[in-house]
């Protein structure tokens, strides 16, 4: 039934997104349709919470105005609103009763002024109060006077009182606290949107398939976890993902440098009914400016943009999170800084897993340098997986997955050894995309759980040949990491060669005698039409 719920709201929220897909571009649509999702949602939290107060006084929130002691109402539903939802909204600045007021009397009347004021105000409620980091500038992207909405005032108006009629007809349902339906619609509504934004989607999206990947590897043997951080979180998504996979978060953190995108996934967070006080989530460029320093987190989670550029500047050789290196990620390939940047991060019992493309498994200079250090000095690689190509929206490159773990000198089974997964040839098609399926996330979790090895598929290799016991064959001769200066690119490991078919060159001969003799007789025939016909021959 959640699942029917579920689809039926997601074609319901797409058909609206419809009514502004053709006057703008993707990335402005989708800020324009998610804030009002997100703003109805707001709108619809406080009224209940306030009702909820109100009622062993038989009183209804959206009448309380007219009641002769509504200050003292309002400011007691106040008081106790900023504490529980972070936030207050008077029952003149509620979503219903603003689609209300553009539609009265079945005429379209000017409600932009009004908009624009209640969405200052849902910001300015909670200056002074704990929240107020947390819904500062959340609707700033939300601009009600672009000409992108229409020509004219008029033209913007209809448009928005359009918008917001046909979401106030929507049953959200969060009167459901047994399911996420419409955490998991609004979840689907930007996937849609990164689905069609190009190469710009992978600055806020995960496709859920690696999300859950991601989550599960994190997550394996734990039911709860006390913190996830995603320094690169973009939407949220992969955070979000994290919490389906155990029972409790109890707290996550972020860091994004897109102001936009801070906004989508703050709304994101609040949209999965994740508490104000259990999210930390910041507006800063990570590797110049980490936010959360000092600060070590069980689970880390991320996919950071590929090779992006980064300053590398020579004062980071005194940052702790790269001076025990020696050396500095390129300044055209922050792959690893955001690695070591995580490192720095991980919890002495955390995990991590992270997405990257494959140059840093094989890459030399620098790259091979701080390699070799987390391998052999520090022993933190735990796994190498390698996902199909053309995954991720806007690029068609393969991409890995590192898994890395500070604890692993412990656990005997997996000391001085790191499991090679190659996943690249499991995969369907769907249109232009390669997708995971559940098998093919399944066999990748089983594997990294049981470390096994198996053909054309994992396997187990050892660093060097302090521990023998994990020298593993690969069927011509026995290899280590060391051995291939730690290289880690994964045919060096995995062998996925598969033999051509044997040719029959005999068989091969007889049919081409047989074809000859066939062109022969075929030739004859033709030659006798055209001497019948009083024609050349063509041959």
């Amino acid at each position: 039934m959640a699942d029917d719920k579920k689809q039926l709201l997601e074609q319901q929220l797409w058909k609206i997104a419809d009514t502004l897909r053709g006057k703008m571009d993707a990335d402005d649509f989708r800020d324009y349709i998610l804030g009002f999702i997100f703003y109805k949602y707001l709108s619809e939290k406080m009224n209940t919470y306030a009702n909820d107060i109100l009622k062993p006084d038989k009183l209804k929130y959206d009448e309380i105005e007219t009641h002769t002691e509504s200050k003292i109402y309002l400011a007691e539903i106040k008081a106790q609103a900023l504490n529980k939802l972070g936030y207050f909204l008077k029952p003149s600045e509620l979503f219903s009763e603003l689609a209300r007021r553009g539609n009265a009397e079945g005429k379209t009347k000017f409600i932009l002024a009004d908009l624009t004021k209640v969405l200052t105000n849902i910001e300015q409620s909670t200056m002074g109060s704990e929240s107020e980091e947390d819904f500062g500038h959340l609707f700033e992207d939300l601009d009600l006077t672009s000409s992108k909405l229409g020509k004219t005032e008029n033209d913007k108006n209809e448009l928005i009182v359009k918008v917001l009629s046909h979401l106030d007809e929507i049953d959200f349902d969060l009167q459901n606290t047994t399911s996420d339906v419409l955490g998991d619609a609004y979840e689907y509504l930007i996937g849609k949107f990164a689905s069609g934004a190009g190469k710009k989607a992978g600055e806020f999206y995960t496709p859920q398939q690696v999300s859950m990947v991601l989550a599960r590897l994190v997550t394996v043997g734990k039911t709860k976890l006390k913190s996830v951080y995603d320094p690169t979180c973009g939407s949220g998504s992969l955070l979000l993902r994290v919490a389906k996979e155990v029972k409790e978060v109890s707290a996550f953190y972020g860091q994004e440098s897109n102001p936009t995108t801070y906004n989508l996934c703050r709304m994101n967070m609040i949209m999965h009914d994740v508490h104000y006080k259990k999210f930390d989530i910041k507006n800063e460029d990570t590797l110049e400016r980490p936010q959360h320093f000092d600060m070590r987190f069980e689970a880390i989670v991320a996919n950071p943009p590929f090779s992006a550029e980064w300053s590398a500047s020579p004062l980071f050789m005194s940052d702790d999170r790269y001076a025990p290196y020696g050396r500095l990620a390129p300044k055209g390939t922050a792959d690893f800084a955001f690695v070591q940047h995580m490192v720095h991060q991980l919890d002495d019992n955390g995990t991590m897993a992270c997405v990257l493309p494959h140059g840093v498994l094989f890459r030399g200079g620098a790259e091979g340098h701080i390699r070799e250090y987390l391998i052999k000095e520090k022993n933190y690689l735990d796994a190498v997986i390698g996902l199909p190509a053309n995954i991720f929206y806007g690029t068609s490159i393969p991409t890995c997955i590192l898994v890395l773990k500070k604890d692993r000198n412990k656990d005997a089974e997996r000391s001085r050894s790191v499991l090679f997964i190659d996943a690249s040839q499991h995969f369907e098609k769907v249109k232009t995309q390669n997708v995971l399926r559940a098998e093919d996330i399944d066999k990748i979790i089983d594997t990294y759980k049981n470390r096994t090895n198996n053909d054309k598929y994992s396997a187990v290799i050892s660093i060097d040949d302090r521990d023998a016991m994990h020298r593993v064959s690969t069927g011509k001769t026995e290899t280590t990491i060391a051995e291939n200066d730690y290289n880690l690119n994964i045919p060096r490991y995995v062998d996925t060669f598969e033999e051509e078919e044997t040719i029959d060159l005999s068989a091969v001969s007889n049919e081409l005698k047989t074809l000859e003799k066939d062109i022969k007789t075929t030739d004859a025939v033709i030659a006798d039409y055209c001497k019948q016909l009083g024609i050349d021959t063509p041959f």
